[in-house]
């Protein structure tokens, strides 16, 4: 049975791959910021699961109650600040062995030269380079031969747009980290995945401001579409589960000329 720990997983992305390993069967740890909302989270990833194992295998649910077949895996919450990574280790203490390592975790920044946030960029900048390499630091020895890690990147690597300097460089260092750590973790595999706007992630949602910004990047994808969540979460499980797939950065994102 895999253990499969996503850094950064109470909504969005995150969220929806943990859902996807815990109905195939795996032990998953969610994390967030606060305690607090990583608990609530797998509290409700559990029932989401056993309603979907119960549909699935054409059983009502028990009682009326929203419980229903018991799941093979299980999902704990478990609070994480990728922002202090010097309090990683010790968050990172009742992990044991990991076969999965999942660094989905940000902050968002829209940060122009005209007024530059120095302390925003900076939040930024530790948090995903930073944060990062202290989670896989601390569990290093407890990832499986047979282990795989995926790191967040994102398409503002490579089509930066007005404030998003910050951001482009540090998408940009994911690939200097998936080339090093691919090689100072070997046997463990070591991916990167950078997405383009996802349509229906809760970052979007409601945002009229954005409107203007998502049409644009649709209109310049070769498929003409915006990714959803479950695009993403596809690519997110070849990448982790196909033995052959080491040190590659993939985009997805429709593809530009």
């Amino acid at each position: 049975m895999r253990n499969v720990l996503i850094i950064g997983s109470t909504q969005g992305t995150g969220r929806e791959l943990a859902a996807a390993y815990l109905r195939d069967g795996a032990n998953v740890v969610v994390t967030g910021r606060e305690a607090r909302r990583a608990e609530a989270v797998a509290a409700e990833l559990t029932a989401d699961t056993a309603t979907f194992t119960a549909a699935a295998n054409g059983q009502p649910l028990v009682g009326g109650t929203g419980e229903g077949p018991p799941s093979v895996g299980s999902v704990t919450g478990l609070a994480l600040d990728l922002s202090r990574p010097e309090t990683v280790a010790a968050a990172l203490a009742p992990v044991e062995q990991v076969d999965r390592l999942v660094l989905v975790g940000m902050v968002r920044d829209r940060n122009t030269l005209a007024g530059f946030d120095i302390a925003a960029a900076s939040q930024l900048a530790v948090t995903k380079i930073v944060g990062y390499t202290a989670v896989i630091a601390a569990l290093a020895e407890r990832l499986t031969p047979q282990a795989a890690v995926l790191l967040f990147g994102g398409g503002a690597k490579d089509y930066p747009y007005p404030g998003s300097t910050t951001l482009t460089a540090v998408n940009a260092a994911v690939t200097g980290m998936v080339r090093t750590l691919s090689v100072e973790l070997a046997p463990v595999r070591v991916n990167g995945i950078h997405p383009g706007p996802i349509r229906d992630s809760p970052f979007w949602q409601g945002k009229e401001e954005l409107a203007g910004t998502l049409a644009k990047f649709q209109a310049e994808t070769l498929t003409g579409e915006l990714g959803s969540m479950a695009d993403i979460v596809d690519a997110c499980l070849f990448l982790l589960e196909n033995r052959l797939a080491n040190g590659i950065d993939l985009p997805v994102d429709g593809g530009h000329a």
